[in-house]
């Protein structure tokens, strides 16, 4: 096979073009070369440079917004969507590509383990938010914080004298952590409920309503099981003040069966990219874009997905 010209942008600040999930993962079967000329664009949502492209394009969302094929050729995002352009690919994934590994969130922990856990485990709830934007999960840090001091090391309501520098150190200390996305909407599932359970803290979790089809909902505290937050309270005490409660969800796996769930299978991702490559010769969506009204366009609907966001946080 020839080799295949691609490119990335619009990604978030620290997204390294050619050190990416998406790049090392597709160069172990194809030939890829990065280019500023690319047969395909891989593209996010953090900026329009996308729109300047003419050739096929891949939009990736790591944020909670729907897909466009306005823009993109291809979509990989959250939703649950049944388009033969669409993969469903879930942001966590591309945390275990370098940063954490899924052995630990698959392998049965022993007894000693666990009760090792628990001897060490002595600190109640803690919440590492940068974002202020979700009033759902700072009215649910307040409700909680009734009950015990939750302890605040991100920017958002910081009450411990400065931010937590290593993340995973600091919730290695805590029995739980509130662990709720920025915004709910089905499919919606970031890093949130995993990062913590790399240590062994139970997360608090509010998002994806429908989590369940892709993770063991034993493993964590699940607001969708209870829809209220007194109802979830409630929960969370009696976990708390129960050892036995509590070593039950220690002893659960993340996912079913001890195995990943389908989303982390490399095959799912190589041969939906096979079939953009193989389609190359079709005439790209963006050859009849007008950059100058889908630009337009673009700003004037992020603009009302917040006021939207605003009002349903407001309700």
């Amino acid at each position: 096979m020839d080799r295949i010209k691609v490119n990335f942008t619009d990604f978030w600040p620290s997204f390294r073009v050619r050190d990416n999930y998406f790049f090392n993962l597709l160069s172990k079967y194809f030939q890829l070369e990065i280019s500023d000329e690319p047969d395909i664009l891989f593209f996010s949502n953090y900026g329009y440079r996308h729109l300047s492209y003419s050739c096929h394009k891949i939009q990736f969302f790591g944020e909670n917004i729907r897909p466009d094929f306005r823009i993109a050729d291809y979509v990989l995002s959250f939703d649950y969507l049944d388009h033969p352009r669409h993969l469903r690919f879930p942001l966590y994934v591309l945390y275990f590509d370098n940063e954490y590994t899924v052995d630990k969130l698959v392998r049965k922990k022993s007894a000693d383990e666990i009760e090792a856990l628990m001897q060490r485990k002595k600190k109640f709830c803690c919440f590492i938010v940068s974002n202020p934007k979700s009033d759902t999960r700072i009215d649910f840090f307040h409700k909680l914080s009734t009950y015990k001091k939750v302890d605040s090391g991100g920017r958002v309501l910081n009450n411990i004298g400065k931010q937590v520098a290593d993340k995973l150190s600091f919730v290695n200390e805590y029995k739980f952590i509130i662990a709720f996305e920025n915004s709910s909407h089905p499919g919606y599932t970031t890093e949130k409920v995993l990062e913590p359970m790399q240590v062994n803290t139970v997360p608090i979790y509010w998002g994806n309503p429908v989590i369940n089809q892709e993770m063991n909902t034993k493993s964590f505290i699940n607001y969708h099981d209870y829809n209220s937050f007194d109802a979830l309270m409630e929960r969370i005490i009696e976990i708390d003040n129960d050892d036995n409660l509590y070593k039950q969800y220690l002893e659960e796996c993340l996912f079913n069966d001890h195995q990943p769930n389908e989303y982390f299978s490399e095959e799912r991702l190589v041969s939906f990219f096979k079939g953009v490559v193989e389609a190359l010769d079709e005439k790209p969506v963006s050859a009849t874009l007008n950059y100058k009204r889908v630009k337009a366009g673009l700003l004037l609907g992020n603009y009302q997905r917040k006021i939207k966001q605003k009002l349903h946080d407001w309700l």
